[in-house]
């Protein structure tokens, strides 16, 4: 009788390192989400103040647009660089 509960131990341990995966996985998926939103909204409020700053002093458009898109280029590495720290450790 005392032999059953003993051979259910090892499946339960495996069972408990498996389901770990699936949670690294499912943390890794919501921390890449919030690097997203972020990027998204800061790629937003750069273009909108980029086109602000346009509108106010068209002679400078030329030098916010170059700015604007290495702004942009800056965020878009950092999402990047978030995507692949979730691929390694997931």
């Amino acid at each position: 009788m005392s032999a059953v509960p003993a051979l259910a131990q090892p499946e339960s341990a495996a069972a408990a390192a498996n389901n770990t995966v699936g949670l690294k996985a499912l943390a890794a998926g919501i921390g890449f989400a919030i690097a997203v939103v972020g990027g998204a909204l800061g790629q937003a409020r750069i273009g909108a103040a980029a086109c602000e700053g346009a509108a106010r002093n068209p002679g400078a458009a030329a030098k916010i647009q170059t700015m604007m898109i290495l702004g942009l280029a800056l965020i878009e590495s950092l999402v990047l660089f978030a995507l692949v720290i979730v691929f390694i450790k997931t």
